[in-house]
């Protein structure tokens, strides 16, 4: 390929031979794996966040991810390889800037890129010629060219000619032990054929392998179209949960010998609402653009209709299962919700359904407690205030049969099931969890 600016031999250099700088903007649940990755390289990494908390934490040898162990960060910032900060002036100092940022949802659901936009701006006025700027935030087509580009080129220098940019979506799945940062293949989109050079130079030192696409915004759809697909499919499958419970139809045991059929058919589980930073956020970015060119996606919004109720679903279930069998409604009943993680085995709460349904339960006048092995104090969120410094109780045999009922919210593998389901006077099972933990009895529902 012929190469037109003058940096892109010394940045491929120092890429092969492991001397290269490189900046993580945001050491959150993508941020944090990915210094990880490049530290075992080895490279010489910087960790900016906004949080002085997160960043004297790692300082200090703790990390604030259950899943991620403190030992790497701890022994490459005592040698001086791993330099976690505030400030956004040490980006002189690199060769490549990762930036790993919040894309949320504004009340109206729109897309919120003041994270993004606000990094931006703030490493702008450090941008020096030969540097390497990639977005792996989840956006919509069209971000890192049309709104992070012009920001970054308002000094003067120019993109392909002075810098270079770059899109490659993360894929984080948190607590999954099979795929961890490294192996899972990293998708590039690159402003320019010298950009994509550089990106795949950068990321194949780190990664089990490349997936180089056209451009930016190529690079962008990839992780929405991931992610819609998950949520429709999980739609689908909440849509089945509701008509077969009508029947009287068991829908795990019908997935579970349906994904017998070896071609054909991908499993998918209902759940009491969606969570996470992906799922219940990405398709509407997606939705929003789609507007830009008069048109519109009833497919994606439908599913998200669909997900949106699961947790009203739920309550309703629940309400209708303990006047059944009590003869009590939800006004001053007790509560018991297992799990406030999003998914089980992580003690990441982003977007969780657990807090819709304690608000939902509490508005018909229930009150509730939570149990979740991984989260001792709920956090405090943006959209649930009031939850914030609720603190785990725990959970054995005197102290559940206390409840009228225990909601399963979260899976977790730590739960002892078969204790929970001996105490307890009703049990509503969102997650199969107390099947799978060979649980079952008469006072569990599934919902």
């Amino acid at each position: 390929m012929l190469q037109t600016s003058p940096f892109v031999g010394t940045l491929l250099k120092r890429y092969k031979e492991r001397s290269a700088v490189i900046a993580v903007i945001g050491l959150g649940y993508v941020g944090l794996p990915l210094v990880k990755a490049l530290l075992g390289v080895p490279f010489k990494v910087i960790g900016l966040d906004a949080d002085s908390e997160k960043v004297a934490a790692i300082k200090q040898g703790r990390t604030y991810i259950r899943h991620i162990p403190a030992e790497p960060f701890t022994a490459a910032f005592a040698k001086g390889q791993f330099c976690p900060t505030t400030e956004f002036g040490v980006l002189t100092e690199v060769d490549a800037i990762l930036m790993c940022l919040p894309t949320p949802l504004t009340t109206y659901r729109e897309p919120d890129l003041s994270f993004v936009e606000r990094s931006t701006r703030g490493l702008a006025p450090f941008l020096k010629r030969g540097q390497l700027v990639v977005l792996e935030s989840t956006t919509y087509p069209g971000t890192t060219g049309q709104v992070m580009k012009p920001i970054l080129e308002a000094g003067g220098l120019r993109s392909g000619r002075d810098f270079f940019i770059a899109y490659s979506p993360e894929r984080e799945d948190p607590g999954n032990p099979s795929y961890s940062t490294a192996a899972i293949p990293k998708v590039i989109g690159g402003d320019g054929q010298e950009a994509l050079l550089l990106a795949e130079a950068l990321y194949s030192t780190f990664v089990l392998k490349t997936v180089p696409v056209s451009n930016l915004e190529a690079a962008e759809a990839v992780k929405l179209t991931e992610n819609i697909f998950r949520a429709v499919n999980i739609a689908l499958v909440n849509e089945l949960k509701l008509v077969y419970d009508a029947m009287g139809i068991d829908v795990w045991e019908v997935i579970d010998a349906a994904k017998t059929k070896p071609f054909g058919y991908m499993p998918f589980y209902p759940g009491p609402g969606l969570g996470g930073h992906c799922i219940p956020i990405d398709p509407f970015y997606l939705t929003w653009k789609a507007r830009e060119y008069e048109l519109s996606t009833q497919f994606i919004e439908l599913a998200g209709q669909v997900n949106t109720q699961m947790p009203r679903y739920v309550v309703a279930r629940l309400a209708a299962e303990l006047d059944r069998r009590t003869g009590k409604g939800l006004n001053g009943a007790k509560v018991l919700v297992i799990g406030v993680a999003y998914k089980k085995n992580v003690d990441d709460t982003r977007e969780s359904p657990s807090f819709k349904l304690i608000e939902l339960l509490e508005q018909r006048g229930a009150s509730c407690d939570v149990h979740d092995p991984y989260v001792p104090v709920i956090p405090s969120t943006r959209e649930h205030t009031a939850l914030a410094g609720r603190r785990s109780v725990p959970v054995d045999s005197p102290s559940v049969a206390k409840y009228d009922v225990v909601l399963i919210a979260t899976d977790h593998d730590a739960v002892d099931y078969k204790t929970l389901v001996s105490a307890a006077k009703l049990v509503v099972d969102t997650r199969n969890a107390c099947a799978r933990a060979g649980a079952a009895h008469s006072n569990v529902i599934k919902a």
